[in-house]
């Protein structure tokens, strides 16, 4: 990306620099776990990345050739980087190690700027900088909001936590919010339509959305926001038990359940986004957050599903409560069942038997894990 029109330093901190290390560990990482999505969703992934990159609106789509021409480029340089360990970052003091994030942005924020680094899906790293725009506090935790990204890898994510505080990407939330738009599954297109009119878009034409997508994605922050905290302040899952079991489980259906759970907890939970929606009464995102459940946390939302299709007729928001009520007691089943079967087999120091006994008792009921059937 073009960062031409940054100052070189400000207050003694050589801003190019640490974005080109924080670049460097992006591309890392992106070597090291590209192998880790899907064909397709590597696609996706390399497609928000490019325009990126090229400071592109999500609606931008470029010829085909060019995109495959930056593709082969872009992984002639993931091959020669594969082995390379992640870069400190250089800040006055010292160097600080890449997941220090607390310590580096301790030096960064007086300077407008966030640092952060972490573990997603299957472990995988991941780091992004960007300029802060603002930040506030919900139930006494920071919010960071965040505006132009000067480095990112891979993941177009629209929010995080760590260590109690929750960031917001607004950039990434809004690329995130055109691809869940875009790629929407065929089941989802009546709750799009739905949220859309709820936000004075008639759905006709897509220049009408490109027009009110800063707009959308703005108003959808806070649903993001209350994830978060939902996640942060969720008094049912152990987040001690949870990190063993994606540290042990990397990369099988296992990890995606104990993930999916999770975040249904921190939706359905009396912090979360779905609690805060029926309290603000928010149509449009009750409407976008229906329309974009899908996969397993389609199959764990059934009953919010079919309230909402009441809810469309009825504007009854008491039928939107109760199915929230019996998502969050269906996710909390899931949870204690989770983290008992783990800690039985850690007892028995028999992790096979474990895998065993999760994909026998929660996979294969849902349709997924070895023997079940889809």
């Amino acid at each position: 990306m073009e960062n031409s029109d940054l100052a070189m330093t400000h207050d003694g901190i050589e801003i190019q620099k640490i974005v080109s290390q924080t670049l460097q560990n992006c591309a890392i990482c992106d070597s090291r776990h590209a192998g880790l999505f899907s064909i397709c969703g590597l696609a996706l992934r390399l497609r928000d990345l490019y325009k990126w990159e090229k400071g592109l609106d999500p609606w931008i789509e470029k010829d085909s050739s060019e995109i495959l021409g930056w593709i082969g480029n872009k992984e002639e340089t993931w091959d020669t980087l594969e082995t390379e360990d992640f870069v400190d970052i250089t800040l006055p003091g010292g160097k600080y190690p890449p997941f220090d994030v607390t310590a580096i942005n301790a030096v960064l924020k007086p300077h407008g700027l966030i640092y952060g680094a972490g573990y997603a899906y299957g472990l995988r790293p991941t780091f992004f900088l960007a300029t802060l725009e603002n930040k506030i506090e919900v139930d006494g935790f920071p919010v960071y909001i965040l505006g132009r990204e000067l480095a990112r890898d891979l993941l177009t994510v629209p929010a995080l936590s760590q260590d109690g505080s929750i960031f917001i990407r607004k950039e990434s939330a809004r690329l995130f919010l055109w691809n869940q738009i875009f790629f929407l599954e065929k089941s989802g297109r009546n709750a799009i339509k739905f949220a859309l009119k709820n936000c004075g878009i008639s759905g006709q034409s897509s220049e009408e959305l490109r027009q009110n997508l800063t707009k959308i994605s703005e108003n959808e922050i806070e649903t993001y926001m209350y994830h978060e905290l939902g996640g942060i302040k969720d008094p049912i899952l152990d987040l001690d038990i949870w990190r063993e079991i994606i540290s042990v489980f990397p990369h099988t259906p296992i990890e995606l359940l104990a993930r999916t759970v999770k975040d249904l907890l921190a939706d359905t939970n009396e912090y979360g986004t779905l609690r805060y929606i029926t309290k603000k009464r928010k149509t449009a995102s009750l409407g976008f957050y229906v329309a974009f459940l899908d996969g397993l946390r389609k199959e764990l939302s059934l009953d919010l599903i079919e309230a909402f299709g009441r809810f469309v007729r009825t504007r009854n928001w008491q039928v939107i409560d109760e199915a929230i009520t019996s998502c969050f007691e269906t996710a909390k089943y899931y949870a204690d069942a989770i983290c008992s079967i783990y800690q039985r087999g850690k007892e028995k120091n028999d992790t096979e038997w474990t895998q065993k006994e999760m994909e026998k008792r929660l996979l294969a009921p849902l349709g997924i894990g070895r023997g079940a059937t889809h």
